[in-house]
């Protein structure tokens, strides 16, 4: 017994556009990431983490393979669940509690995340569109 399910056009709709969204987030960060490999190596390593620059090309070679993702639809739910991990990742390496008493801004910081966190895996359920 197979169950389809329906989307309506608005539904399809809909997560294409959080598609895009995803996408472009995404493209923005490793557009900076390019623009200035240098200076995202140099706030890899202020967090304390080793190889800053290995690990700043790591970091734009997976948010290339993301947006990749996230415009064509190919891996998406997979992409999805890496992409919530990323961000569950750089909420608390780069805006956990450690970092909020020099500056209450990374708090804020940090629920974005969840945010997007949460957007993440509401779009790795239901799938492209």
């Amino acid at each position: 017994m197979s169950s389809q399910i329906t989307q309506s056009p608005w539904q399809t709709a809909a997560l294409l556009i959080a598609r895009l969204i995803f996408a472009g987030v995404f493209l923005m960060a490793v557009t900076f990431k390019f623009m200035g490999m240098a200076a995202t190596a140099g706030y890899i390593a202020a967090a304390g983490f080793p190889f800053p620059l290995f690990l700043a090309w790591c970091a734009a070679i997976l948010e290339v393979a993301l947006v990749l993702c996230f415009l064509t639809g190919a891996f998406f739910t997979q992409a999805a669940l890496v992409a919530a991990a990323y961000v569950l990742f750089l909420a608390l390496a780069f805006h956990g509690p450690s970092h909020w008493a020099g500056n209450q801004a990374e708090f804020g910081f940090f629920i974005d995340h969840f945010s997007f966190l949460a957007g993440l895996l509401f779009a790795a359920v239901h799938g492209p569109g």
